[in-house]
């Protein structure tokens, strides 16, 4: 068993790809199944006001797109999950953030912040001084105060998909 696991191993490193751990592939699996299309249409679009924005940072917009220009600027795969985790669960912390505690979505909010507070124990875990400055840089913005100028209007829906999205991108091969 442990032969097999070193070979899968051997064969994402030769192709470039680093593993996720199996802790995060678990949650990744939780995450994806709350955020299925019908949840998210009912929670993050039905449940809100026709056309509700909410205000994040430039930096808080994540998407397929800017993944598949920082794996151009070789950038380890590693890094981009570390950086999809902090934009994503700061993504709906911004969203609960909007939300009375009696709004229909507060509990499906509640729940994807517990997902992702497991998921932020798992990233603890291992050393992420090697993640590359541009991914640090981005972090810091993520989580500074000052950068509200940099503000921009998103539907909680497109947060959660885009959120999603990058998900797969990340995690579809090692997981």
């Amino acid at each position: 068993m442990q032969q097999g696991y070193a070979a899968v191993l051997c064969v994402l490193a030769v192709l470039g790809l680093e593993a996720a751990a199996p802790g995060e592939c678990e949650l990744t699996r939780l995450l994806q199944d709350k955020l299925q299309y019908e949840m998210r249409l009912q929670y993050m679009k039905h449940y809100f006001p026709i056309d509700y924005t909410v205000q994040v940072q430039y930096e808080e917009v994540l998407r397929p797109s800017n993944i598949t220009r920082l794996r151009n600027g070789t950038v380890s795969e590693a890094a981009l999950r570390y950086l999809w985790f902090h934009v994503s669960s700061q993504a709906v912390l911004r969203i609960r953030e909007v939300l009375p505690e009696k709004h229909p979505s507060w509990k499906y909010t509640q729940e994807l912040c517990q997902l992702f507070d497991a998921l932020g124990e798992e990233y603890s875990k291992y050393q992420q001084t090697d993640v590359e400055a541009v991914v640090a840089d981005l972090v810091k913005l993520i989580h500074s105060a000052g950068a509200e100028s940099r503000s921009k209007a998103v539907r909680p829906k497109a947060l959660l998909d885009n959120c999603l999205k990058v998900m797969r991108m990340l995690y579809g091969v090692p997981c």
